[in-house]
């Protein structure tokens, strides 16, 4: 338009010279001013609309620079060469560095070096004009060194005349946690799937949008089947459950769906490729339904349990016979005649019988349950001290403990002697498991034991010890002097004898003075109740310790403990003069006896018991000659007779 105005007015000053009319000539100016004016109009428009799309220019760049600095994600201005030419605070904060030291380095040196080739094909593609846009992930690598995942999303800006490329622009978005997450469950997913195919645990997975049920392979494998062979029919392993379990799984499946059980499950059995059965465990849950409450997803597990139910099928047969002997063992128990009682590892008592509970007193009812103690306190017989009851150590071979002089003290502090036998209960892991106390009422037994030892010891007229007896104590303690050295060895002094060098015992042998006189004038009644009274007479002279006995017919015997010569001397005499002074009358007759007594130390040196005896009963004959009622000592060697009178 300027060009034009320009010519207007030049034909116009051209026109000027020449010679036209005036007219053509005013005609020819208003037509020049008015292109004039047209092309000064169109001029300042086209200034102006310069100016309006600089202006715009500017606040797109502004915005642009705005959206960059205010911007979450990273976006970053990269050359031709890779260099980064301007980057926003998202990106260099994503990667810890400052703006600066990012817009000195290439996207090479910040990315990770295994995913280089990422960034190299999208450069190539761009120079070859066969990439335009693009989105990828990968990782880059902080300051620090660590990587960091990120997703990227740019253009390749081109000339618009010329199509060459300019530059890149790219949206740079931190997806490292994301990245992470996805690593944690992909490492627990190949856990569980390990841990369920290690367990023997199959998975199935239905989705009525696939169409179908899906099983994995650890499961398609334990029933002999390939891999995805049992895959598609959501029916198919109904056909396949034994039609005796079939409603059982049908009624759980259904409870499950009506919102009855939080889950489904289900024990059956399951036929295999083979034909043989194998019981499974089914656990399933619902995970999904349509808006009308229809089924959508589900899924389970199925773990194969015929091991476990064969196991229990030998346990119950197992309990069964076990029931039945525990039952015979009940019975047996109950009827014997011994009683029972049986304890737990901790001393607590788990079973009594009729027996037990009669003796102790205590019903069996009460009993369960409480400490033995609490039911029964054996004591021994002699000691009087608690006969314990407890476990074996540790590592000690166990064996039944028997004791035959246990004392049963019940409550009401009754007395019964019984015989007991305590028998640890060991399993068979060697584990101490209890007790069982058998025992019995053994009073009467003992009262006979007791009788018949007595008897056997002890004269049957008297009460006395009998001469068995007496030779056995009398041989104890000659071969106890012997043992302890001591030696009797005697000093007379005037009417004193001492004892030299250590004190033994003394032996007396007793001889009655006309008891034969009795005997046939009174008969034998008269003479055993005569010797009764010389028996309890010579014993009632004596000492607690000291010795009686009958050697038979009418001759005693005496041990005296005391040990001095002199002291039994004086014993002599005390038993002579209780003997004489029996005040015997036998059907309105008295009758009077007297004692000749011989003397004769038991120490180290005096022999055997029986020469002792010899040498006592030597020294009574020895008193008898010399006129009865007398006391001879007999010393080693030789007997020396010492008259006594007799008793008045």
């Amino acid at each position: 338009m300027l060009v034009a105005g320009l010519g207007v007015l030049a034909g116009s000053i051209l026109l000027s010279r020449l010679d036209l009319g005036t007219e053509a000539l005013k005609l020819w100016l208003q037509i020049s001013a008015a292109v004039a004016a047209g092309a000064l109009f169109l001029a300042a428009l086209s200034v102006r609309r310069i100016s309006e799309d600089r202006r715009q220019i500017a606040e797109s760049e502004l915005r642009f620079r705005r959206a960059m600095e205010d911007s979450a994600i990273g976006i970053v201005v990269v050359g031709l060469d890779g260099r980064i030419r301007e980057t926003n605070p998202a990106f260099a904060a994503m990667l810890g560095y400052s703006r600066e030291e990012l817009e000195a380095l290439t996207f090479f040196q910040i990315t990770h070096p295994e995913d280089l080739h990422i960034g190299r094909e999208t450069m190539d593609g761009m120079r070859a004009g066969t990439v335009n846009s693009f989105h990828f992930e990968k990782r880059y690598l902080r300051k620090d060194g660590t990587p960091v995942w990120a997703r990227l999303a740019g253009s390749v800006i081109r000339d618009e005349n010329s199509g060459r490329p300019l530059y890149l622009v790219s949206q740079i978005e931190d997806i490292d946690a994301r990245k992470q997450a996805e690593t944690r469950i992909a490492e627990a997913e190949t856990r569980w799937n390990f841990a369920l195919a290690g367990a023997g645990q199959g998975v199935w997975d239905l989705d009525m949008r696939k169409g179908g049920t899906t099983y994995s392979s650890t499961w398609v494998r334990m029933l002999g089947y390939a891999d995805g062979e049992l895959d598609g029919d959501t029916d198919r392993w109904l056909s396949m459950i034994h039609p005796d379990d079939r409603e059982i799984v049908a009624e759980a499946d259904r409870d499950h769906l009506d919102g009855k059980t939080p889950f489904f499950e289900a024990e059956f059995r399951m036929r295999h490729k083979d034909g043989h059965w194998m019981w499974i465990l089914d656990r399933g849950k619902a995970i999904e339904r349509d808006e009308e409450g229809r089924l959508v997803r589900a899924i389970g597990s199925l773990t194969d349990i015929t091991r476990r139910k064969e196991a229990e099928a030998r346990l119950t047969v197992s309990a069964a016979l076990l029931a039945d002997e525990k039952e015979r063992l009940r019975v047996t128990l109950q009827s014997i005649g011994d009683a029972v009682i049986c304890t737990d590892a901790t001393n607590r008592v788990t079973f009594m019988n009729p027996v037990a509970e009669k003796l102790t007193g205590v019903a069996g009812g009460e009993a369960l349950g409480k400490m033995l103690g609490h039911v029964y306190w054996a004591v021994d017989e002699e000691t009087g001290h608690r006969i314990g009851v407890t476990r074996p150590a540790v590592g000690v071979h166990a064996s039944a403990d028997q004791n035959s002089r246990a004392v049963l003290v019940r409550r009401d502090d009754k007395r019964c002697s019984i015989r007991q036998v305590v028998s640890p209960i060991i399993n068979e892991r060697n584990e101490f498991c209890g007790l069982v106390i058998v025992f019995q009422d053994f009073t009467d037994a003992r009262a006979l034991q007791r009788q018949l030892a007595h008897a056997a010891a002890h004269d049957a007229l008297t009460g006395l010890a009998n001469r068995s007896s007496f030779i056995r104590a009398m041989e104890e303690l000659v071969g106890q002097a012997r043992k302890d050295g001591t030696a009797d060895t005697t000093k007379s002094a005037g009417d004193t004898t001492k004892s030299v060098g250590g004190a033994g015992h003394q032996f007396m042998f007793i001889d009655l003075d006309h008891f034969k006189l009795v005997n046939d004038t009174g008969g034998h009644a008269a003479g055993d109740a005569l010797l009764k009274r010389v028996a309890e007479a010579v014993r009632g002279v004596l000492g607690p310790d000291d010795i009686v006995a009958r050697l038979g017919g009418d001759e005693f015997a005496v041990i005296l403990k005391s040990g001095s010569a002199a002291g039994a001397k004086i014993a002599a005499r005390s038993i002579i003069d209780a003997i004489g002074g029996l005040d015997f009358t036998w059907d309105g007759r008295p009758h009077m006896i007297g004692a000749s007594i011989g003397l004769a130390a038991i120490s180290a040196n005096c022999g055997e018991a029986d020469e002792i005896i010899a040498r006592a009963d030597a020294a009574c004959y020895a008193a008898k000659a010399a006129g009865r009622g007398c006391v001879y000592v007999a010393p080693d060697g030789e007997i020396t007779p010492e008259p006594l009178a007799v008793a008045s």
